[in-house]
């Protein structure tokens, strides 16, 4: 009777986990749709971004100057910054413009907060991915050097651009309730800091060893280094730990998550209480 009772209850975790990732996949259609009209639109306005921000800072470095030579094509050295900031920034709009414990979307079963993180984050992911590809197929299209050293070495940091940004904007959403005119503050004042602090203009390769105490608290340091030792064949000093973003992650999300359970037992029984 006992294995019996085990099966089953093994039978139903397999059944609720496909239903879960089917409510999931539903949800991420439906967030792309609400994000962008449609998703031909919204990938349109992703590659735009993606472009813009290249082209100026193209157009930086060529008034400043190239500081590291790193042998490989320049478009690249741009793609490896760009793409995982704008993974990680977007991942945490993402999470922050989700469904909170009191909004009343989550009064409608079977919706959850979780499930509206997951949602959110995977539609932003989707976008940001197909237009990666189309602008790097471009460019390969018009003769530039795409190679990469080590495709697979690409996936942790991607991934962990991703995920991190994701952990940051669940503790953000976490205490936006109580603190909501500073945390609108803090997100952009944090977001501005990435474009400095995150090493995508300075390879961490070719920093002096005296200014990378100033950036290795910043996950998004460690993916894009990560990333450009697996991209380009010579940058081989290996300055960041991917363990370091693999942990941030944890942490963050399980603060996040901790934040969210809080949330969920008192602000939205407080705002019952206060409909009643």
């Amino acid at each position: 009777m006992k294995p019996m009772n085990t099966a089953i209850k093994q039978k139903s975790l397999l059944i609720a986990s496909f239903e879960f990732m089917e409510l999931v996949y539903h949800s991420v259609v439906r967030e792309v749709r609400t994000q962008s009209g449609n998703a031909t639109f919204g990938i349109l306005k992703e590659v735009g971004q993606i472009a813009t921000f290249m082209a100026v800072f193209y157009l930086l470095f060529m008034f400043m100057g190239r500081s590291a030579a790193i042998r490989g094509d320049f478009m690249m050295f741009l793609i490896t910054g760009i793409l995982l900031l704008m993974t990680h920034i977007k991942a945490i709009s993402s999470v922050r413009s989700a469904n909170n414990a009191t909004s009343p979307m989550m009064m409608h079963a079977p919706m959850t907060v979780i499930l509206s993180i997951l949602a959110n984050a995977f539609a932003g992911l989707y976008l940001q991915v197909i237009a990666v590809f189309i602008v790097v197929t471009t460019l390969w299209i018009f003769g530039m050097d795409t190679s990469i050293q080590n495709p697979p070495g690409l996936v942790l940091p991607v991934i962990f651009s991703w995920a991190s940004g994701i952990g940051i904007g669940m503790i953000f959403m976490m205490i936006a309730p109580v603190a909501p005119g500073f945390m609108k503050v803090f997100t952009q004042a944090y977001m501005r800091a990435q474009m400095l602090t995150s090493g995508k203009f300075l390879p961490a390769a070719y920093m002096p060893s005296s200014m990378i105490g100033f950036f290795d608290w910043n996950p998004l340091f460690h993916t894009i280094d990560q990333a450009r030792l697996a991209t380009f064949i010579n940058y081989n000093k290996e300055v960041s730990s991917m363990d370091y973003a693999i942990w941030f992650t944890f942490v963050t999300v399980t603060i996040g998550l901790m934040g969210e359970l809080w949330a969920r037992k008192n602000l939205s029984a407080s705002k019952h209480g206060d409909n009643s």
